[in-house]
């Protein structure tokens, strides 16, 4: 039996809300820990969480004094069970509110986690989710990968900050790298290596590389899976460091066809001293630095300034490319 592609399986369990992906304490640490400066004060909203049991929650409310944040507000989808595989069948959901430690225990007690009942079924789209998105400031969540594109575009339409996970090839929405392109989200710190995703037990993975048993626990990797953000970190203003040059080797450059665009293959490849287009690899936005690149379009897909570009060499194509010219020559 042909197996099916993983996009097509992350298509079906969104749709038959088998879709419970859990993001792991460890991963939400190891990116978070770039964005302490942002939470003080501040008010933040997890809307794709199964809130009682969500490591998103965890994190917050076992940080929140340390984090100086003013509130914690937390949505699931069709859920008013303490489960963490629930099978998201309740018409009605619930949402939690903790606003600090009362009782000086360093621990987020029950008592002090207010259970607020939804009149709808909490979807983020709800007005009653939106609502509480119009309170909030910054929104840190692992969202339906399949309705990336709504998320997003709800969150731009309100002036939101968020932090949110998404695979890779998100990159290459129209709307998403349009927003990228306009310098309104990039990618977050922890992009590299594997991510893996707590999932129930009974949930059918035919690709023996994609999981992982640990402590009677079933998880799963979905791919490339990278943080989105639109909230300012120190790695955006890292210099790419360059070492190889255009001058005196540009058979290392082929240039594709029809197009006066050089092609590198490797981020690291990048030529100092080139001054025209160059197609890079879309790993090159984990590196990205505006003040030293300017983003142009994306090959493959006839989204770029004027006319369509495609990333033939000798009519063989390659991968999809990032357009980019240096800044600073």
């Amino acid at each position: 039996m042909k197996q099916k592609s993983l996009n097509k399986r992350l298509h079906e369990a969104r749709g038959n809300k088998n879709d419970d992906f859990y993001t792991q304490l460890t991963d939400i640490e190891k990116e978070l820990k770039h964005y302490k400066k942002h939470f003080k004060n501040k008010v933040v909203f997890c809307n794709c969480d199964d809130p009682r049991v969500s490591n998103f929650f965890h994190y917050f409310s076992y940080n929140f004094e340390q984090l100086g944040l003013k509130k914690l507000i937390t949505t699931c989808y069709k859920n008013q069970q303490m489960n963490l595989f629930s099978q998201n069948k309740s018409e009605k959901a619930i949402y939690l509110e903790y606003t600090g430690d009362k009782n000086k225990n360093n621990v987020p007690d029950p008592k002090e986690i207010g259970i607020k009942h939804l009149k709808g079924d909490g979807d983020f789209r709800s007005k009653e989710c939106i609502e509480l998105l119009k309170q909030s400031d910054i929104v840190v969540t692992n969202p339906p990968f399949s309705l990336f594109r709504e998320y997003v575009a709800q969150l731009i339409e309100y002036n939101k900050k968020f932090i949110i996970l998404a695979q890779q090839n998100a990159i290459t929405y129209k709307e998403t790298f349009n927003l990228i392109k306009e310098n309104k989200i990039w990618l977050g710190v922890d992009n590299g290596g594997t991510k893996w995703f707590q999932v129930p037990n009974n949930y059918d993975i035919t690709t023996e590389s994609r999981k992982k048993v640990e402590d009677g626990k079933k998880f799963f990797s979905m791919g490339s899976v990278v943080w989105f953000t639109n909230l300012d970190i120190e790695k955006r203003h890292e210099d790419l460091i360059l070492y190889k040059t255009y001058k005196g080797h540009e058979k290392e450059y082929p240039k594709y066809d029809k197009y006066d665009i050089i092609n590198v293959d490797k981020v690291s490849d990048i030529p100092i001293d080139y001054k025209g287009v160059m197609g890079v690899p879309i790993t090159f936005l984990d590196k990205h630095n505006p003040e030293q690149f300017e983003v142009l379009g994306i090959a493959n897909s006839a989204r770029w300034i004027g006319f369509e570009c495609y990333t033939l060499i000798k009519g063989k194509k390659i991968y999809n490319r990032i357009l980019i010219k240096n800044k600073r020559i």
